[in-house]
């Protein structure tokens, strides 16, 4: 068994390839195989958000405070709120973030597949953000 401490892990700037805006990263676990989970609590600054990206085995969000904004390719962007859980299936290209003027917390957990939890893809334009494109 490991136990962690809280604040043992220094908090991160997330990387500005994956990211647009402010957002800071608590790195929460990243099991040793064979397990392979991975959570991090990420804050996002308003207006902030993650580039569009795919998880091989999907991702869960679960927002812990604020108000912030999710959407799946193709589809119209939702609303997400403090307790909210949201699940993205495998494969689905989304990107999620803090709404304009809030800011939004959540615990991202997703599990590695051959040593990879995300596919990076481009960001997301202002006009996306703003659900005019």
């Amino acid at each position: 068994m490991e136990i962690k401490a809280i604040g043992s892990v220094a908090s991160r700037r997330a990387p500005e390839e994956y990211f647009t805006g402010t957002v800071w990263q608590d790195p929460i676990i990243e099991t040793p195989a064979p397990a392979r989970l991975q959570a991090v609590l990420v804050l996002f600054e308003p207006g902030a958000r993650t580039a569009w990206h795919t998880h091989p085995l999907g991702q869960t969000l679960h927002v812990v405070s604020g108000k912030g904004l999710v959407q799946v390719w193709g589809e119209p962007i939702r609303e997400i709120r403090a307790g909210d859980t949201v699940w993205i299936p495998p494969g689905e290209k989304h990107w999620h973030g803090a709404g304009p003027d809030t800011l939004m917390a959540h615990l991202a957990m997703q599990e590695r597949l051959e040593g990879k939890a995300a596919e990076w893809l481009e960001k997301v334009s202002d006009n996306q953000y703003s659900g005019q494109e």
